[in-house]
């Protein structure tokens, strides 16, 4: 009798064990359903690694968006100081450009759901101080302070090359195609803008600068 009886017990005591855990993992179900878990270790991960991609794709547009308003409102300077007219309507022709860019980056902020804000960009800060250097180093009128104003131009050309390369990249790696398009548009601009300068410099711009200064070193002697 009291084997019998025990051997009953035991029963229970699996029956109940079996639905105690068959409760349990329900629970857990429907808790996790409640709090909307969306997976494990790694894809809270790769969630948090998009939105330090995002951010940092957020930093690099607002430094140059900061850094192309700067040059808007230095780049009048520039075609005043100049010498000769080929470098006078190059930098004119890319103040247009540089403004109408200013306007498509505010579109790219558009796309991807953000308000136009610039960060101070401390490179370009650097390069146009540059600028202003070479303008007060260099006397009015001459190739020489064209050929130093090319050397200033190209250096922010080739910062802007290597921003609008990077985002470029960065769009298309998050999928936001008509950022991508924009911004690569621009980026072929900049180019473009080296290759000028590169043209107009060796095309005579440095051959007179020469000159100048062998007639200076000649006048010296």
């Amino acid at each position: 009798m009291d084997g019998i009886l025990f051997y009953e017990i035991n029963q229970k005591k699996l029956i109940f064990n079996k639905m105690q855990n068959k409760k349990q993992s329900r629970s857990t179900t429907l808790t996790a359903g409640n709090r909307k878990i969306s997976g494990g270790p790694a894809e809270k991960k790769m969630k948090k690694g998009d939105n330090l991609f995002h951010d940092l794709f957020m930093d690099e547009l607002k430094d140059i968006y900061w850094a192309e308003k700067h040059l808007t409102k230095n780049l009048p300077k520039v075609i005043k100081a100049a010498t000769s007219d080929e470098l006078k309507n190059a930098i004119t022709e890319h103040l247009g450009e540089t403004e109408g860019q200013v306007s498509r980056l505010e579109r790219v902020f558009e796309l991807l759901g953000e308000k136009p804000q610039a960060k101070k960009c401390d490179a370009m800060e650097g390069l146009v101080e540059e600028v202003s250097s070479c303008i007060e180093d260099t006397e009015k009128g001459t190739y020489t302070r064209d050929a130093g104003l090319i050397v200033c131009a190209q250096k922010v050309e080739h910062y802007e090359i290597a921003a609008y390369g990077s985002l470029t990249e960065f769009a298309k790696t998050m999928n936001q195609t008509e950022a991508a398009e924009i911004l690569g548009e621009i980026l072929d601009e900049e180019k473009a803008a080296d290759e000028k300068l590169n043209s107009i410099a060796t095309s005579g711009i440095n051959q007179m600068a020469m000159s100048e200064w062998e007639e200076e070193s000649a006048t010296a002697e």
